[in-house]
């Protein structure tokens, strides 16, 4: 029997109709009719190892729908490797690619009347692309995460992609020799899975779980490893229970589980772009959620896990530590999340936490209690003034002192910026403004992984800052300012800054100030000038006049 009231209507539609011959021509019987059509939305791609190994996930959970009683209807959803596009124009199309697939899983859904869906995806944007779809669709649905890469090795070294883009910067300033730069760049990625660190897919996929929208362990896996594929088909399962209780995503995305969510990523020191796609998959769910809550969660989460890109660690050591659910052990039993929120099994979060261990294994640092927090406070900080009005994020992890006045260097594109730092002509106690490069300026908000990189290789991470209303990549960490907003191209205060201009950023005080006369401020405003728009046609363009500021998620609709 099909999971729900809209379900049912085109079940009956397709047995009352000739729509039912192209059933047939798939291999559907009779009997079929009255089964829950299940979508399997297939994030698999070529392009990206992040996705090149998700073939064999969406395999498994074919195989266990058609196992617990229902048919699986499989589809693509397309994606873009950040980590291969960074520091070029397609890095521009990686923020869309999030929006484009929420709209093929939309389309796909909706368009079928499919009575449940599976997402598979893998690299950055396909999460937050799935869930938003999850989101508005409101389907029973569930997010399978492709699974993480493993670490790479060099002389001892653990390597994520970080690696090879901080290895730039070291090369460059006579650092690192050209065997060992070779090194890196042949070793940081040795399988397939996403990034290792606490990077954006790992950030979200964690907060996934908190969330209620994935399996426990899930998120922590390593893909080549068969526990991966064995989640995978549990997790189709599930879904397919979900569906003949027609318990749907937004009964778990709440308020309060988006909560959890947050605390989660703060908990693990996770990566700024969660700012964003939280922003975005609360409005999609149609749940009250603001960019000052971030700072609100942030005030009461600490930091207990010790991961990078700041930290020691990668993903596939927080699952030997006990994963995710470890993690959330602890901040419920410190009464930091709430254990009454539903998740798609059908059970609470505290049921789902039961068994899980009040404290982590002895004999590994990955985790740590509360008392023993790396920091007190959470690490991603939303700092207003006359730079930022409606605010930016600022990731201060793993800074000694996040706090920096000094001269502004200004850039109105990436290269120009990157050009500068690895010819030596930034210098420690200046302040980088990167700029044009929002969600319409960009468009497409792009990351700047390549300039904070390149800092960070020269040893500039602690001394110099950058602020952006671009993006960083999850794997960014150092004096880093980004989605500031509003945004230069629509007249923000970030398109006034001139060259040496005093700019102060201070976590500390929540502040990010241009240190001008207001009147001076005044008088550049009156005289700027809106640029005229980069594309003018195809899906770039189309993202720049739809898109939402970043304070409200970069969301097109």
């Amino acid at each position: 029997m099909a999971g729900n009231d809209r379900s049912k209507n085109i079940t009956q539609g397709v047995n009352r109709s000739p729509n039912r011959s192209m059933y047939y021509a798939m291999g559907y019987q009779k009997e079929d009719f009255n089964k829950p059509m299940i979508g399997i939305a297939n994030g698999h791609s070529t392009i990206t190892p992040c996705n090149s190994g998700l073939q064999k996930l969406a395999d498994a959970a074919i195989e266990a729908t058609r196992a617990a009683g229902a048919n699986p209807q499989v589809f693509g959803t397309p994606t873009i490797s950040d980590g291969m596009s960074m520091g070029t124009e397609g890095m521009k199309y990686s923020l869309i690619s999030r929006e484009v697939i929420a709209d093929c899983i939309e389309t796909c859904v909706q368009g079928q009347w499919l009575d449940g869906c599976v997402v598979i995806g893998g690299c950055d944007k396909n999460m937050p692309g799935g869930m938003i779809a999850i989101a508005r669709t409101n389907v029973p649905s569930i997010y399978v995460y492709g699974g993480t890469i493993k670490p790479g090795q060099w002389k001892g070294q653990t390597l994520t992609i970080v690696s090879a883009f901080e290895a730039v910067g070291q090369f460059t300033a006579g650092k690192m020799s050209e065997e060992d730069f070779d090194g890196v760049e042949r070793n940081a990625c040795p399988t397939t899975g996403s990034c290792g660190g606490m990077f954006t897919a790992n950030t979200m996929s964690s907060s996934f779980e908190a969330l209620g929208m994935s399996l426990m362990y899930s998120s922590t896996m390593a893909n080549p490893d068969d526990e991966k594929t064995q989640s995978t088909a549990a997790s189709a399962r599930v879904l397919v229970e979900a569906v003949k209780k027609n318990l749907r995503p937004r009964d778990i995305i709440t308020r309060k589980s988006i909560e959890n969510a947050v605390a989660v990523i703060m908990a693990t020191g996770g990566s700024t772009n969660a700012v964003l796609h939280y922003l975005a998959i609360a409005h999609a769910a149609d749940v009250e959620w603001t960019i000052d809550d971030f700072e609100r969660m942030r005030q009461k989460i600490p930091v207990i896990c010790d991961l990078k890109p700041s930290g020691e660690y990668v993903a596939t050591d927080l699952h030997k530590a006990g994963g995710v659910p470890q993690v959330m052990k602890i901040l419920l039993n410190a009464g930091l999340m709430h254990g009454d929120c539903m998740t798609i099994t059908g059970k609470t979060l505290a049921e789902e936490l039961k068994d899980v261990p009040d404290l982590p294994p002895a004999g590994q640092d990955v985790i740590r209690t509360i008392d023993n927090a790396l920091y007190k406070q959470g690490h991603l900080a939303i700092l207003k003034g006359n730079l930022a009005t409606e605010g930016c994020v600022a990731k201060i992890s793993g800074l000694k002192n996040p706090v920096i006045t000094g001269p502004a260097r200004v850039f109105d594109d990436e290269p120009s910026a990157m050009e500068a730092i690895i010819s030596d002509k930034i210098k420690p106690g200046d302040v980088v403004v990167l700029r044009y490069l929002g969600p319409k300026g960009g468009p497409g908000m792009p990351e700047m992984l390549s300039p904070t990189s390149a800092l960070i290789g020269k040893g500039l991470g602690e001394s110099v800052g950058l602020i952006t209303d671009g993006r960083f990549s999850g794997a960014t960490w150092g004096m880093v300012v980004g989605h500031v907003a509003p945004e230069a191209f629509v007249g923000g205060a970030i398109a006034l800054v001139h060259e040496g201009d005093s700019v102060t950023i201070d976590a500390h005080q929540l502040l990010i100030q241009l240190n001008v006369p207001e009147e001076e401020i005044a008088r550049r405003r009156a005289a700027w000038k809106a640029p005229q728009p980069r594309y003018t046609r195809g899906v770039l363009s189309k993202f720049a006049k739809l898109a939402s500021t970043a304070s409200k998620g970069a969301v097109t609709g």
